[in-house]
This record gives structure tokens, sequence and C-alpha cells, in this order.
């Protein structure tokens, strides 16, 4: 049997899911300030419905651990620690309002052009004693090719200053584009020990509760990590939320159409595609705090209108208020929400109704409006600022490749299909957007738990880049910061390339778990580089790249509608 659960802003939700269908369904508040407990009283709920003779192979667990902490500003303080080389000026690179910068250079090849400088690495080192800072992210531009000047820097802190926690980038991400990388490893580097702790906790409850099962993480890009391998890489974690709704989607519909997912949820809605069924991915990473990331995500886009979204009338306007203050009044919230107009006008059956009224006939009267017509008005608005945003997001959609490769291989402009509703109000509002936008809705009988679905039957995904000098004998592979010496590699050729990538890949996979799914790799990079000197050619340079793609399990065939 298969455990998901979906830790949203306002609800957690949990599926227990037999392999054919949904055993038992939970929904519960969510304690932002203690997500380990709302996770494990959801389990604990599940659990109690596993039939005597079963058991649970499989939990994935969708948190906002990770993206609370960077959102709120929870993390702790942390320098970055930068080698720019020579190019953009300093100024280009402030991520962090503690960021300092080294002399030393690595070339694009990982040849050194300039040695670091160790002096200003044990000054740096007393500077962060005084500063009181016990974190570090160090990147170096080209580290990818070349790791030697992060080794160094974090030997040289930690001999200076012993306590200092320091994440080097080479081993975040291995992937060229300096700045990414460096955002990455700094934003891993402020919430480590807090993931830390939260696995730790995880762990120890499974353990207590004698499970077995394997435990995996919802990665922002639809695919899931195991829960030891993703204490190295916690930032893959942001954004698991809109990739479970996104999953869900495609867990309910099964096809190849082409659909507008929106997941109304208590915070907020969020917005994703599926290309003929396929997810539609952020080609140059998951945007966080304004800063692209290597962390590969589904493209989503969130917006500020949610079940719990509080209804006010000021200046002679009624408004949608952003920011959550609270429980709807049908939940014993203290004011209107979008979820109490839902209630009231289009019977969302959720909590006490007459809490609803009360509190929408509060600012009926401010706004000397009738009932009915209060709650029509705001209808409108989440129908009109929900179609609004999806014709501006079709606009970003447009410069992604696959969309872009869509229209190619079709000969005209993508069309929509329908729109896939999920979240518990789906049913109210999502036949509402679709009519606006000229397509059908889809609503499945699972829609309020879809992101929990989602989660339960997403399959693990790995994605390998190689990166071949066959003139400097050196290999660099990602993930996991190896940058080798290859005697072998002098004669390859592009197919010799591939394979080698594709042999990491199986290793890597097996190391977690992946047996069943390695025969699925696609190669979604190949490309060569001839090295000349005079008129000869020394060398040639390979990068290949090649990955589990996020998808579903084998074993899951659907959910009857």
């Amino acid at each position: 049997m298969l455990i998901g659960i979906d830790v949203g802003g306002t609800f957690t939700d949990g599926v227990l899911f037999n392999g054919r269908d949904i055993v038992k369904t939970i929904k519960q508040p969510t304690d932002n300030d203690n997500l380990q407990r709302v996770i494990l009283d959801v389990l604990d709920d599940l659990l109690a419905a596993v039939p005597a003779q079963a058991s649970v192979e499989r939990i994935v667990l969708s948190t906002t651990l990770v993206t609370n902490l960077l959102a709120t500003g929870r993390g702790e303080r942390t320098a970055l620690i930068l080698i720019p080389g020579y190019g953009l000026p300093h100024s280009a690179y402030h991520l962090s309002p503690d960021t300092f910068f080294l002399r030393g250079a690595i070339d694009f090849r990982g040849r050194e052009i300039e040695a670091l400088a160790k002096d200003e690495v044990i000054s740096l080192a007393k500077h962060l004693i005084q500063l009181g800072i016990k974190r570090a992210a160090v990147a170096g531009k080209f580290s990818n090719r070349n790791r030697s000047h992060e080794d160094q820097v974090a030997h040289l802190l930690k001999q200076e200053y012993p306590d200092l926690e320091v994440t080097l980038s080479c081993d975040i991400s291995n992937r060229l584009n300096f700045p990414r990388r460096a955002a990455t490893t700094y934003f891993t580097a402020m919430v480590s020990p807090e993931w830390q702790h939260f696995v730790n906790e995880v762990e120890k409850a499974l353990q207590q509760k004698g499970l077995k099962a394997e435990v995996h993480i919802l990665k922002a890009d639809g695919g899931t990590l195991p829960l030891p391998v993703s204490r190295k890489y916690p930032c893959e974690t942001i954004f698991s939320g809109p990739a479970a709704s996104t999953m869900g989607a495609l867990a309910l519909t099964m096809d190849q159409q082409n659909s507008l997912v929106i997941d109304v949820g208590g915070t907020t809605s969020d917005l994703a595609l599926l290309v003929e069924g396929v997810p539609l991915h952020a080609s140059k990473g998951a945007r966080l705090m304004g800063q692209y990331t290597h962390v590969d995500a589904v493209s989503v886009r969130s917006i500020a209108i949610g079940g719990d979204s509080p209804l006010t009338f000021a200046e002679g306007e009624l408004k949608i208020l952003p920011e959550r203050h609270g429980p709807a009044a049908c939940f014993g919230g203290e004011t209107a929400t979008v979820t109490d107009a839902f209630n009231y006008r289009l019977a969302l059956n959720q909590g006490d109704i007459n809490r609803s009224r009360e509190y929408l006939q509060q600012i009926a009267d401010l706004a000397n409006m009738k009932l009915e017509d209060l709650c029509d008005s705001i209808i409108t608005q989440v129908v009109t600022t929900l179609t609004e945003t999806t014709r501006e997001m079709f606009k970003e959609w447009e410069n992604e490749p696959a969309y872009k490769v869509w229209e190619i291989v079709h000969r005209r402009h993508f069309t929509l299909d329908r729109v896939v509703g999920i979240g518990a109000a789906a049913y109210c509002i999502i036949p509402r957007v679709a009519e606006s936008l000229g397509v059908q809705p889809f609503i499945h009988r699972y829609s309020d738990v879809a992101n929990a679905l989602g989660a339960a039957v997403a399959r693990p995904t790995l994605s390998v880049y190689l990166h071949l000098d066959t003139e400097r004998s050196t290999c660099a592979i990602e993930p996991g910061g190896v940058v080798e010496k290859r005697s072998d590699i002098s004669k390859f050729q592009l197919e010799d390339a591939r394979k080698l990538a594709v042999d990491y890949l199986y290793a890597m996979g097996k190391a977690r778990g992946m047996d069943d799914y390695l025969d699925d790799y696609k190669v979604f990079l190949e490309e060569q580089f001839n090295m000349i000197r005079g008129w000869s050619r020394t060398g040639r340079i390979f990068d290949v790249g090649v990955q589990i793609a996020p998808g579903l399990i084998q074993a899951y065939q659907g959910v009857e509608q």
C-alpha cells in the first residue's frame, strides 16, 4: 500500500492507496510552527486504516518546511563567500547582505589562472567569528570544472573557525551558471540544519512505529527523492506543493490532453500546465526570492488568492486581501473569507454555514449590498483573477522549449483542451473559469485530495550531467560534485560519452533504489566541441545529460472517476 501526504499552507491532506483505489483520505489544518507533528498525526490516522494483512511499501511526503523558512526569513544568518574570478562586477552577485569576495580564479576548462588568496580566507574566518555568523556558503566560478579553490576555502575556514558550518557549491550543483549555483548553495546552507532536524524526527517516528517502508520526499520537478538523500539537497523540496497538484492532475486525468491545472488552496492558488499529459517544466529552474536556482521545477505561477483570503469593504470598494488572517469564519475564524462566500452562494458545505452567513452579512451591511450580490461580486473577482493570471501565464509559457516544440510539431498555436480543478473548492469555481476561457472543466471525485494522491504515485527522478575534456583527461559528474582524472577518454566519440553518462545514471539510480525505472532514461543534452591547436584537433569536450523524467509509478493505473 502507498501513502501520500501533502502539507499545504492551510490544510494537510493524506491518502492511503491500495494500488487500485483510495482506501482512506485525511484533511486536517496545518500548523506551520510544527509541521513534523502535523505529518505524523496524519500518518497515524492513515496507518490505522491499513488492513491487518497488508503492509505499507512506500510513503511520500510533500512539505512546505523549506519554502516557509525562506519565505518568512526564519533561516539562520548565513554568509555567502564568492570567488567570482574575472568578468562581472561584484555588485552583480549580492544575493545576501553578508556577501564576501575572495581573490582567485579558475577558467572554463578548470585551469587555475589566479591562486587563491589564503590570507584573505583566514581574515574572513576571523571576521565571521566577530559577526557571530555560524553558516557559510562557498561558491567559485567554474568550481564545477575544478573544485580545488572551494575545498581550500573550506579547509582554511574550518581550521580557523571549527564551529562554522560550510556548504560548497560543487557539492550542491555541479552545473554551469555561477549565479544560479551560488544562489542554490546559499539557500541550501541557510536551511540545511533545520531540514536535518526534520528528517531526524521523521525517521525516529517511523522507527518507533516499526515501519520499514521506503520514505521519499516530493521534489519541485514532480519527482521523488529518498528521504536520506534529501539531507544533502533540501532545496529540492521547495515548491513541492505546486508539484504535488500537478502530479495529482496527471494521476486523475491519465491522458494526453493539453490541460491547465488550477489548485485552489487555502492560502494561494497555483497554476500549472500539462502539455499532452506531460508537466511543463521551468527551463531556467525554480525562482526563489527573486533568484533563479539550479532546482529543477514544474513551471508554476502562485497567486495570493485562496479559500482563506479575507474579504473587506474599504474606501467604497469590496476587496479580496492577499494575506491570510486565519481560518474562514465557517471554521471558527473571525473574518469572512472567499470560502465563506463559496459556502453560502455555491453550496461548498464546509464547516458552519451559519457563521459564514453571519460574517458575510456584516460586510454586506457595510457595503449596503444584498448578501447574494456581495457573494456574486466575490465569485466574479476570483474568476477574473484566475482567468487574467492564466492569460498572463500563457505569455510566459510561450517561451518554454516544450511549449514551442508543440507548436512546431503541430504547425499551429497551442490550444488548451480543458481546466483541471484541484482542491476542495474546485467544483465551485473551476467550471466558471473554464467557461471564461472557452474550454471544458475537469473535476474528479478525488480533486480535493489530488495533491496527496499525486505525491503517493509520483515516481523517483534523477538527472545526471557529464562533462568530459579529453585533452585534459578530466571528467565532471553532477550530482555529487565529482571531478576526476580519466586516462581512458582520449579517443572518445559522442556515443562513448553518452554510454558513460548512462553508466553513471545506472550506478546512482541503483544506489537510490530506482532499479525499476532505469531503463526509462532519456538523453536530453548532447554537445561536442573540438579543441584545435594550430591545424590539428588536440581533443574534444563533451556535455551529456541523461535523466529519469518525472512521471507516475509503473503500478499506477488510475482511479475511477
